[in-house]
């Protein structure tokens, strides 16, 4: 699904102004047995309620005391699997979306759309038929400390000067 998701464009409609940008970075977390994941071991909380939901929904986080993060919940009730939205090339006057906390910050993202539907009118993803591009595959950012887990392949990428942090060694995936 995180491959799936790039070149799309992430669409937010608030307060009668509709605002993208185009995903190039996104990160998957692959649930309970993935030690990086908010759901690792099979850890409910209310926090991570909305990932064991129903697939097509928003799972938005507080971090670091100041950043809000969106993900899309992915698999089936039950399975704890999301993709983090980690960069977007800016639509028409949508400040810069070089990182997780910038993406949720220009698009005015917050805990009012944890556990919304990913459809429209507030929060959604479109086709729009643009050119797919050369996916990279890269280990997560900032998941240090989690054993094999770090270095697992699951940041995928298309190359662009939005990313939050440029492609090193540039592993290619096959498209």
């Amino acid at each position: 699904m995180a491959r799936d998701l790039l070149d799309k464009v992430l669409v937010r409609e608030i307060d009668g102004r509709v605002l993208w940008g185009r995903l190039v970075e996104v990160e998957a977390y692959l649930g309970p047995d993935d030690l990086a994941a908010h759901s690792r071991g099979g850890r409910r909380t209310p926090r991570t309620e909305v990932m064991f939901g129903e697939p097509g929904h928003a799972y938005v986080y507080f971090t670091y005391g100041m950043h809000w993060c969106l993900n899309f919940v992915t698999r089936e009730a039950g399975v704890p699997q999301a993709v983090l939205v980690r960069a977007l090339e800016p639509g028409p006057g949508v400040d810069r979306c070089g990182g997780p906390g910038l993406v949720t910050r220009a698009l005015s993202i917050d805990r009012a759309l944890n556990g919304a539907p990913l459809q429209p009118p507030d929060l959604y993803v479109i086709d729009d038929g643009a050119p797919k591009r050369r996916v990279y595959v890269t280990p997560r950012i900032g998941v240090q400390g989690t054993g094999r887990w770090e270095n697992r392949l699951l940041r995928y990428v298309v190359d662009s000067p939005a990313l939050s942090r440029p492609i090193r060694g540039r592993r290619l995936a096959a498209r």
